[in-house]
């Protein structure tokens, strides 16, 4: 009997273990600070004279970056759900749409972003 609770417990998914996530994602923040402030230490004061970073600046930078170029968007990449359903609705209404409404919504779109490629 103690053999088969050894197996079992061997062969568990790793990822079952919920203690395991706060772990993996301190590991994984302390090895992105101190890639970013290698990066920058060995690229940036040569080529611009900047001051060189210590570790904690460089988690504050990455965590910068974090908000001004990767945003809190859900799952997904949208808070709405998957981006392909987005697409699927506007499919869904532009089958809808009779001729008229289609040319209006072409009028809106070409005064709102310009010409469109395909004229």
């Amino acid at each position: 009997m103690n053999a088969f609770i050894q197996n079992e417990h061997m062969t568990m998914n790793p990822w079952k273990r919920p203690y395991l996530f706060p772990l993996f994602f301190l590991a994984a923040a302390l090895a992105l600070g101190a890639a970013v402030m290698f990066l920058w230490n060995s690229i940036i004061p040569e080529l611009t004279g900047w001051a060189v970073l210590s570790y904690p600046k460089a988690i504050g930078l990455l965590l910068l970056c974090r908000i001004l170029f990767g945003g809190y968007r859900g799952r997904h990449g949208q808070a709405g759900g998957p981006p392909w359903k987005h697409r699927s609705d506007w499919r869904d209404k532009w089958s809808t749409m009779t001729d008229e409404q289609r040319a209006e919504m072409r009028k809106r779109w070409q005064d709102r972003c310009g010409p469109s490629r395909e004229q």
